[in-house]
Formats: structure tokens, sequence, C-alpha cells
């Protein structure tokens, strides 16, 4: 029987004696939908996301996923072989749902019975199980939209496509199965359809369901890991020191566990059971090709293999087993299945880490996964077949899987001196998996051969060539140094492109370009750097004067640069600014580099074409195809151009040739008249990319068709994808003008600016163009005004956005999104909170109660000192808004319990389910501990102490609907002190003084999603030490945490350069001087406690609550020092 939990359709009766069956019909899976999108732009500027930038611009951003399931209709493409059955849903990004080994009934892959997203995802929702293809960026950003999609039935291959929401390049995989074998193949095509160069990852990531007898398994050259961004590294298998803040060596004695047989050190990161903390590891430095998972209970599981030298991403992730992984868990499954995700990268090794595609390039690629069973952990796989061996006293165990029938083979075990200890033939191939035994502990060498051809080699690994990374060796990235120290111009340069290739969320490489500049004002690399990014932000005549300079500097000495890279952006911006003679000219210079022929010659052609000069466009697009035989917009260009020229049966045979290269080339498919709804061809953003490629090549008849597809298309759109029926509009007002159709041009721009604006989030230059010459031609349009201004925020053109903001109000004031993005940018850029307040009053009049208006203003309230009293009374004058949003429920409660209300907040989290966002956890919790804390206080002091006790506990064990638990390095001692006064109240004294116990013993905590050694917290433990009389440990306790305070408050504040995640930065900008300032005043008001000085504690007191009225601790220590509080 197949382990899946839900119903698979029956292959069909036409494909019942198919070698592979390959075919697409609907499956019916329990579904937690997304709930509609904001209508508000989620800039999301210096969001930390997986490392790197968060941006998700111009994709709507979800924040609420359905609390109910429903059984839901999604299109599924199927494949089946004899040994396998596949799953692909094409509508959830084209991800593996199903992967199931036919020989055992195992699911290679975890099967998540259900669809139940959580807020993971780069715009929201991202879904556990099976496997997910991340690009261009980690999480993909479609994680959660569908894809194209396409059956080759000849070749056993489902092939899914989209345009990335960012750049719009295409990327497309397939997923192959071959008659008679176990192996799936991954067939990858990323394809740079830009005119720029961009940055891309590639990481598979696949899921693996998992409990205390699973296991990873790496090469043996794998003897260290790195965190993300390489900010931590740690030895493997055995973790010889602190990881994520846990100290392993301390728990190698946790070697069993109740429900396992079998005996693991703690130490050991290859079993996901020992890893308590969220954890990623990627390997460093592997010379192997192969890497997975293996469940030893059903003696089963998968391995990936992939040339190591592309496919050089090797990672484990964990949400860790302790309770705060389980809330995870839970929130992604019904049955809070535990996880892990063993991810493969081509092209990056660490997240971050991003790679290159020129304009126009295609990167093709393979990745295989095959299923294991009965091998244990791997130490050697090939594309044929797998082994696994176990070692025992005095004999060695060989254990064999094959993904095809290798008929009779050879295996030849070897010792240290290359003398053959055993030899034998035997039958191996997937339904023969043979085990051979031989009688030595320490076998040299393993061969398996078939007719004299190697298919699977091993040597021990005490025996190996090393060619892993030292540990002493291996070291942690460090932070670049500021732009003023750094000694080159050169390093100043390369400092900038590392920033802006990994997408740096808090640091721009701008200052240390124009620190470079100021050392050398024509430094050639540095001007085409920022003319790039000038060119990105539409900033053409800034481009120009940079690309001038370096064209400069570049052939001063010599005419001939070894580069064309400047002389090709010159020729973008050259065209952009409506100058073709000279962009042709900068163009064909271009081309003299054989790396910058094909993008040069295309652009050639695009502007002969547009220019209907057809037979020297033929002819350098056909240069550029030579250059780049696989570029499809050139291919698709020839196609239009052949058949202009009369040349259809060449222009008919090169069409056929590009949908068998690539079956979801949409312009090819548009050119063949083979545009199918159904198949995913219709996407309303796709359609508007060829559009613009028709138009750019004065095709404006065609691309007038398209846009009203477009238009057409877009009422049917995905939900969560970019609306772009009124920017369609706009272009056809454009393209309309270009055919002389004033009459069309006036109903275009018309039908546009009085359509709905909703999630009409410009992304392309054309879209910035055709925005534009709708203001140039109306300057009363608010809705061009209005989405020209979320454009340039988007791009850093702050000034700019306001600008059109401010038009936009001044003529339609009626749209609260422009109110809103005002108020944000007035505050967060020209630091004018009063006006931001204004503006936030515009958008709550257009929109009264709007729950997420209310929540960002209150916000924003917060941030600027306004009293907790004040806030609380805005909040209850809109109580339906209150039960919409989980972070309006935590703010109100938290405000209740400011207030005195605490029974009114306990209420708050009754009847409600929290969905917590990765990064973000912790909010709720310590709403509910301080929620529950007050009321503790509040029976205490009316002698109540059991009510007390109950409450503590129910703070220290939250209850599930919160969404989340505490992290295992939090600190508890605050709970655990409380808890020990109320149960010492209540007499039972021992109980008490266990609960002081731990709570002194409770070092260190988990602050801003980091480890640290102290905190606020450590004040609690020195409490509970003094009740234990432990005088000398207190002090101790003491004695660092004045240390601590002094290094805070000598060390200048920065945003950590190697966040993960910065929950304070996620809409407004966020002082960290000011946060820091703060804490060290806490820390000196409760030293001063200690040192028993409530003078000097109140006044540092004092200085919290100015600047924050609301802080929550420094309210409560208030309270205590005012009443001095029974559960102190």
């Amino acid at each position: 029987m197949l382990e899946h939990a839900f119903d698979l359709p029956e292959r069909p009766e036409r494909l019942a004696d198919a070698p592979v069956a390959t075919w697409a019909a609907p499956v019916t899976i329990p579904t937690y939908l997304p709930e509609a999108p904001g209508r508000y732009p989620a800039y999301l500027d210096r969001r930390v996301y997986q490392g790197s930038s968060g941006r998700v611009f111009p994709l709507p951003f979800h924040d609420r996923i359905q609390e109910s399931r429903t059984d839901h209709q999604w299109l599924g493409l199927h494949l089946e072989n004899v040994y396998l059955r596949l799953l692909i849903l094409p509508e959830l990004g084209g991800r593996i749902q199903l992967a199931v080994d036919k020989r055992t009934g195992y699911s290679m892959f975890y099967a998540n019975p259900v669809i139940k997203p959580a807020l993971v995802g780069l715009a929201g929702p991202w879904v556990a199980g099976g496997v997910e293809f991340n690009w261009p960026q980690h999480h993909r950003p479609a994680t959660f939209l569908p894809m194209a999609w396409e059956i080759d039935e000849a070749d056993g291959t489902v092939w899914c496509s989209d345009h990335d929401p960012f750049a719009r390049m295409k990327g497309m995989h397939g997923v192959r199965l071959r008659p008679d074998s176990t192996l799936i193949e991954l067939k990858v095509r990323l394809f740079n359809r830009s005119e720029q160069p961009q940055t891309f990852l590639w990481w598979a990531n696949v899921a693996a369901r998992v409990h205390a007898d699973y296991q990873s398994f790496f090469p043996s050259d794998v003897t260290v890991v790195a965190d993300h961004a390489k900010r931590a590294i740690s030895t493997f298998p055995t973790a010889t020191g602190a990881y994520y803040g846990v100290d392993y060596p301390s728990r190698r004695h946790l070697d069993s566990r109740p429900d396992s047989p079998r005996r693991v050190p703690g130490d050991r990161l290859d079993w996901p059971r020992n890893i308590p903390v969220p954890t990623s590891y990627m390997c460093l430095g592997s010379q192997g090709d192969f890497f997975g998972g293996y469940d030893h209970r059903a003696e089963a599981g998968f391995v990936h293999y992939a040339d190591h030298h592309y496919a050089v991403g090797k990672k484990q992730w964990t949400w860790g087993d302790a309770p705060f992984g389980h809330a995870w868990n839970r929130n992604l499954a019904d049955d809070g299945a535990a996880y892990i995700e063993l991810m493969a990268g081509v092209f990056t090794d660490n997240q971050p880490d991003f790679s290159h595609l020129a304009p126009g390039e295609t990167k093709t690629f393979s990745q295989y996964w095959y299923p294991l069973a009965g091998t244990g952990p791997l130490v050697a796989a090939s594309l044929d077949a797998a082994l696994g061996v176990e070692r025992g006293d005095e004999r060695t165990v060989l254990r064999f899987d094959a993904s095809r029938s290798l008929g009779e083979v050879e295996i030849v075990v070897r010792d240290h001196h290359r003398s053959r200890l055993h030899s034998e033939r035997l039958e191996l191939g997937p339904d023969s998996r043979p085990t051979v035994t031989v009688d030595t502990a320490s076998p040299h060498s393993v061969e398996v051969r078939s007719d004299g051809r190697p298919l699977l080699s091993w040597q021990s690994p005490a025996t190996e060539s090393s060619t892993s990374h030292d540990p002493g060796l291996a070291q942690p990235a460090r932070e670049p140094a500021p732009p003023a120290v750094i000694a080159s111009v050169e390093e100043l340069y390369l400092t900038g492109r590392h920033l802006e290739q990994y997408r740096h969320a808090t640091r721009s490489p701008e200052p240390y370009w124009k620190e470079a500049l100021s050392r050398d004002p024509g430094h050639a690399p540095t001007h085409t750097a920022l003319a790039a990014r000038r060119y990105g932000q539409a900033r053409f005549a800034e481009a120009e004067e940079h690309l001038r300079s370096a064209v400069s500097r570049l052939t001063a000495l010599n005419p001939n640069p070894e580069s064309g890279e400047a002389h090709y952006l010159l020729g973008l911006t050259l065209t952009r600014l409506g100058r073709d003679d000279e962009a042709y000219a900068a163009f064909a210079k271009a081309t003299w580099v054989d790396a910058w022929a094909g993008p040069g010659n295309h652009q050639m052609a695009v502007i002969d074409a547009r220019h209907g000069r057809d037979a020297r466009a033929l002819e350098r697009a056909a240069e550029a195809l030579r250059t780049r035989p696989d570029q499809l917009q050139v291919r698709d260009l020839i196609v239009v151009l052949l058949r202009r020229l009369g040349r259809v049966a060449e222009a008919d045979q090169l069409l056929a040739e590009t949908l068998a290269l690539d079956p979801l080339d949409v312009w090819a498919l548009q050119l063949a008249g083979r545009l199918d709804a159904t198949r995913g061809h219709t996407e309303a953003q796709t359609l508007l990319d060829v559009a613009v490629e028709n138009a750019r090549i004065g095709e404006f008849r065609t691309a007038m068709k398209l846009l009203d597809d477009t238009r057409v298309a877009d009422a049917h759109r995905p939900l969560g994808q970019t609306a772009c029926a009124v920017l369609a509009g706009y272009h056809a007002a454009v393209t309309a003008d270009r055919l002389g159709d004033a009459v069309h041009v006036a109903q275009a721009r018309a039908r546009a600016r009085a359509g709905d604006r909703t999630w009409n989030f410009p992304s392309r230059l054309d879209d910035v163009v055709a925005l534009e010459a709708a203001l140039a031609a109306d300057p009363t349009d608010a809705t061009a005004a209005a989405l020209l201004g979320h454009w340039c925020y988007a791009h850093n053109r702050v000034d700019d956005a306001i600008g059109h903001w401010q038009r936009s109000t001044t003529l339609d004031p009626s749209d609260p999104v422009v109110w809103r993005n005002l108020a944000v940018a007035t505050y967060n850029h020209r630091h004018d909170p009063e006006a931001a307040i204004a503006a936030y009053e515009q958008a709550l009049r257009h929109a009264p109660g709007d729950a997420r208006l209310l929540s960002e203003t209150d916000q924003l309230f917060k941030r600027i000192g306004v009293p907790a009293d004040v806030r609380l009374h805005r909040l209850e004058q809109l109580p339906s808004a209150l039960i919409e949003r989980d972070d309006l429920a935590v703010e109100y409660a938290q405000l209740l319990v400011t207030a005195g209300r605490a029974e009114e907040a306990l209420a708050v989290f009754e009847n409600r389910r929290f969905q917590p966002w990765e990064g973000g956890e912790g909010q709720v919790l310590r709403a509910w501990e301080r929620t529950r804390l007050a009321l503790a206080e509040q029976a205490l002091a009316r002698g109540d102490a059991a009510a007390a006790v109950a409450h503590v506990e129910a703070a220290l064990n939250p209850p599930e609907s919160l969404g989340e638990a505490r992290h295992p390095l939090a600190n508890p001692a605050r709970l655990l002190l409380a808890l020990g006064i109320a149960l010492d109240a209540a007499g039972d004294h021992d109980k008490a003084k266990r609960c002081w116990r731990e709570a002194a013993v409770s070092r260190g905590d988990f602050t801003q999603m980091s480890p640290s050694t102290f905190s606020e917290n450590t004040y609690f433990s020195v409490l509970a030490a003094r009740r234990l009389g432990e005088s000398a440990y207190a002090d101790e306790l003491v004695s660092g945490l004045t240390r601590h305070a002094e290094q805070l408050a000598r060390t200048p504040a920065v945003i950590d350069y190697f966040a993960t995640s910065l929950p304070s930065l996620i809409l407004f900008d966020d002082d960290p001087q000011r946060r820091l300032d703060l804490a060290v005043e806490l820390l000196r008001e409760q030293l001063a406690l200690l040192a028993g000085d409530p003078v000097a504690a109140r006044r540092h007191l004092d200085a919290v609550l100015v600047a924050d009225p609301s802080h929550e601790l420094a309210r409560d220590l208030t309270d205590h020092l005012q009443s001095a509080g029974s559960l102190q």
C-alpha cells in the first residue's frame, strides 16, 4: 500500500501499459487557503529574510491564513512507472507534493496530507512537505502561485514554468521518470530574459518526515558546516563547540530517548533529534556528489545526486526538536508532523549566496533523487547505485540499492594494501538489493563494476585523500569594514559588489562606491556598477554620466576595452533616452567582446526591427543566436522577422524547434497560436511581458491584441498575484500612440485612469515609461501618479515617490493606499512624525475601521511615545478591527495589562488562534506571559495562592492556540521566580525552592532573535538566588550583569550585519542607538534595585518611560517599585 493520506486518481486506461505514464488530473487535498492579501504595498525595504533582503514589492503580502480547511481541488500532474508514483502541483509553484517508492510504499519525501500554509514565505504563505524549487531567491517568491505546465509523454517529463515576479526572468523545471528506473530527474532551465545582468540562487528544498530514528547523511569529507552567510561554523558530524547558542559538547551524554532504541551521542548534528533550536547548516567544500536522509524505523530513505562542481549546496534545516519547533510543526500540518529540509543548491552553497546570469543567458542542469530501501545511511552513491556500510567488531555489512537494473555486477572489497578481501558476482537492481558480509571490521575500499566499468566506489574515510576544510582553518565570515577604513579602491568596489550581489537588507553598496570615486574619480568598474544601479532606478541621465566616465577611462589608452559591459549598458541607457542611433553604436562596440556579443547583437536587432530594417535585423539576430543558440527572445524575434520577409517555412521550422527546446516559451506559443489558458499559458503578467516584447520590435498591433488579452486574463488572476489591468491600459495607450491612433490612446488612458488600482504594482522599466507618458499627456491623472509613486518608492527614489503621491492626493484624495504610503515615507525618510500621523488620519478618513491602518498607526504612536492610555482609548473606539489582526490583538492585550485590566486581556486570547510569522516569534507569547503574571499578582494580593500558581503555570505552559512556544534558549527566570513565590505562599516550600533553583541557574537568554549571555531576565535569576540564600552566586550574577551593562553602554549601536530577522524594521525605521540606550537604562534600574537604591532605580525607570511610555517591562518594574510587588 502506498503511504499517503489523500486519494490519487488511477492512471488513464490509454496509459495502462505505458512504461512511464504522465497525465493531468485533479486531486482533492484538505487545504487552508490564504486570506486575501492586504491592498497596501509591502515594501519591506529593510526586512531581513533568510540572510538577504526580504523586499517583496511588487507582490502583495498575505498576513493571514484561513482558520478552517476545505477540500480543495488542485490540478495534479502525475507520473508513474513500475517503481515510483509522483504528484506535482503546478498551482503551488510546481512543487513535488508526493513521491512514493512503490517497492516499499514509503514516501521518500514528506507527504504532508494537508496544504496548510504558515507565514514563512517571502510573500506570506508557505507550505511544508514535498520538494519546493527556490529561485531566484529563498524562499521562492512565487511559491504559492501557479505555473504554466506541459506534459511530454514521449520523454516522461512534466514541465512547469513562470516568469519571476521581480526581474521577470524565466524559470522552468521538468520532472522526469524513466522506464524501469527509480531515478527522478529534475531538468532545470533558468533564462535571464531581462536586458540587464541578474543574480539568482537555486535550492531544491526537500522535506523529509523525521522522528527520533531519522538520520541525515553527507559525504565523509564534510567536516565543517556553516550557518547563513557563514556567520558561524561548526565541526561535523560531531559539534565540538557551541552552534546557534547550543552547547553541544555538554549534551553529548544525552544519548538515549524513550522513543528510540538507538543510542546516539547528543552532540551529533546528523541526527535531527539532537538539535533543540531552529538550525541551518550548510556543508563547506565537499567533493562528494550525494547526500540524503534515512529512516531507520522504515529502513528506507532517499539520496540526492548531482555533480558537485555545480551542485555545490548541501544543507539541512530543522525547526528543532523542542516545544518551539513543535509549535511550528503544528502550524504547518494538522498532525504536527516533524520534518527537516535537506536542500540541494546549484550554483550556490549558502543562503545568501547568489550567482550571475548574463542578459539572455540560460543555465541548464539536472538534479537527481532516488529512493533507498534497506541500505542504512549511505557512504557512497552514484546515479546507478548506492552503498551503506555497517561496521561491527569483527565484520562489516555492505548493503546495496540501485536506481536501475544493472544485471550481474562484481563487488570487490580491498584492504589498505589493495589486496582483495572479498569479491563476488551478484545481481543488482531496484528489485535485487544484496547484502554482503565481509569478515573485517575495517575494509579499505569497495568497488562495484559492470563489464569492467566502475559503477560505484568507496574508500574508508580514514584513508581517503582529504580535500575537505581543515576545521582549524575554516573561519566564519566577517562584516565588511566601513568604507573609510578600506585600503584600496578595488576593495571598495568589490565590497559594494558583494553587498549588491547578496542583496543585503541593511547595508547599501553605494557608500563604498562613492568612497571609491572620491579616491579615484574615473574608476571604470565603480562607474559601471553605479550606472547599472541608476539604470534599474530609471535614472537614465545619471546612468549615462557614469557610463561616459567609465568608457572614457576604459578607452583612454586602448579604444578596444577588454570588457564590453560599459558600452552595452550605455546602449541600454541611450535607448531609454530615445537616442537609438547612439545606442546602436554603443551596442556595436560591445559586440567586439565575445561575452557581450550575444546581448549586444540582440539589442541591435531589436532597434533594427523597431525601425523596419528587417533584413539587417535578421542578420544581427542570427549573429546573436550563433552566440547563444538557446536565447528564446532572439529565436522568437527571428520568427517574426522571417515572417515579415515572407520566409514562412523557415519561420515555422524555427518555431517548432524553439517549442521543442522550451515548450513553455509563451512568446513562441503566441506565435504558434497555441496559447492555452487551461495550461497556465495566459497568466496576465506573462502576457504583458510578451506584449512589451512585441512593442519593442514594432509589432504594435500584435502588442495591442496581447494587451487586450492581458486585461481579460487579469480578471482571473490567482490570489496573491500582482494585478496589471490598469498597467495594461497605460501600455495600450503608448502602443496606440505609436500606431498614430489618437482615439484608442484616449480610450486606453481613460480606462486605465478609472480602473481599480488595487494590487496594480508596477515592476518593469517599461511600466515606468508608460506611466510617465500618461502623466506627460495628462498631468491630472491621479492613478498614474499613484502607481508611479509606488514604483519609485520601491526603487529608492523616495523624494520622487513622495512627490507623485502628493500630486495624486491633491488630484484625488480618496485613495487610502496613497495616504498610507505617504505616512510611511514621511516618517522613515523625512523623519516627520506629525506629517505621518496626518497622512494616516487621512487614510483612515477614507477607509474607516481599516484594521491594517489602525495597527500601523498604533505602531507609529508607540514608536513616538504616545501614552499607553491614549493608545488604548483609540483602539477601543474600533472594537471590530481588534479581532481582524493578531498584531492588534497582542498590542490591545498589552495595553489592557498596563491599564490594570488583566482579566480583559486574558479574554483577548480566548477563542483565538494566532498565526505567527517566521522571525517574529515571541510577541504573542510575551503578551500571554505578562497577562498571566499580572493575574497571578492580583491573586496573591487577594490571598488566593492557588489561583496565582495556576496563572504562572499557564504562563509557563502556553496553549497551542498561541501558535508559538518558548524558544529553548529563552530565559524563563522571571516565570520560575514567580511560580516559586506563588508556591511558597501556597505552602509548598520544597517545590518553591526547586523553582527558584531552576530560575537561579537559568543563564543566558534569546533576545532580538539571537542568543545573549545576559539580559534583563538575569535580574530575576539574582532574586531567585537570593531567596535561596546563595548570596555569593547572586553576587557573581550581579557582577556579570554589571559588566554586560557597561559593555553595552560603551558599544555604539549597529544593526547586526548577519541578522536573519529584524522584526523592528518591518515597517518603520528603527533607531538602534535609542533602543540600546533604553536597554542600558533598564539594566541600570535593575542593578540599582539589586544594590538597594530605589531612588536611582526610579531615576533610570523614569528615563525609560519618558522615551517609551509603553515599555512593558519598565511599566511592570515601576509597579513593583511602587508596591514592592509580591512576585519579586
